[in-house]
């Protein structure tokens, strides 16, 4: 039996993330108090592997702390490719993306959140990205056409959907023949804890709604995906102790990063 109906996780992620994009929230894995100025949200993207360089060639305000991982560094981005970001946010990622792919390339964000989608823009005016847009949508139902993308990243979205399925298969529908999925998210590394799984606030922040290795794995198989490989970061539990000061969540959550192929 489902815990949370699909349109009460919907309303708490967009009301969470709605926040964030205001300044008057807190995002994955953060208490009220942290990333709360720029500062604190390029000290939080280090933890996770982003380089000064990279942090430094994103607009003002992009960043916002979010994620658990780098989708840049495994994505292997060329010159000429169109990129789609899953849950784009401030664009932070995107703007990175658009970098790597050049003028030539084209990048699009996807967000379920207005707000987000509206500071996004702002911030790829403010830089000046002519090879970026970003679209109000869901990952679940992408606005995006068939075969049309080279290669899609997230960071730490897909956990957030009460649909994964529909989300890989979404992917799969809107990859090129050969196209990548190179992307950062959580996964449960024990089962969650009922406490956690029944707190709604728990799963907008990341972490009552991560699946398990082989149940990633089985979920981008039978959206047709090959060459699958889900590989969970042991040295992420450092961050991660740090997301609740209310629940032992490194004890069942790991980031790792998920790559797989459209044949």
């Amino acid at each position: 039996m489902e815990r949370f109906t699909k349109e009460q996780i919907l309303a708490a992620v967009r009301n969470r993330y709605g926040a964030v994009a205001r300044g008057q929230g807190s995002e994955c894995g953060c208490s009220s108090d942290c990333c709360s100025s720029s500062s604190d949200a390029d000290s939080k993207s280090r933890d996770l592997g982003y380089s000064d360089k990279e942090l430094a060639d994103a607009p003002q305000g992009a960043n916002l702390g979010l994620g658990c991982g780098n989708p840049q560094a495994i994505a292997s981005l060329k010159a000429g490719e169109t990129v789609l970001d899953l849950g784009s946010g401030g664009g932070f990622d995107c703007f990175l993306a658009a970098r790597a792919v050049g003028p030539s390339g084209r990048v699009i964000g996807i967000d379920m959140t207005a707000d987000m989608i509206s500071l996004a823009r702002k911030n790829s005016d403010r830089g000046g990205y002519a090879n970026v847009e970003f679209r109000l949508g869901e990952i679940e139902h992408l606005p995006v056409a068939n075969d049309s993308v080279d290669v899609i990243i997230s960071n730490c979205v897909v956990n957030l959907s009460p649909d994964k399925p529909q989300v890989y298969r979404e992917a799969f529908r809107v990859l090129k023949k050969g196209g990548r999925l190179a992307i950062s998210d959580v996964v449960a590394s024990a089962p969650i804890p009922e406490d956690v799984a029944k707190d709604i606030a728990a799963y907008s922040a990341c972490v009552a709604g991560a699946s398990a290795v082989d149940e990633v794995s089985r979920m981008l198989t039978e959206a047709g995906f090959t060459r699958i490989r889900v590989r969970p970061k042991d040295e992420s539990r450092g961050f991660i102790k740090q997301w609740s000061s209310e629940y032992r969540v490194e004890d069942y959550a790991l980031s790792a990063t998920i790559e797989a192929v459209k044949p």
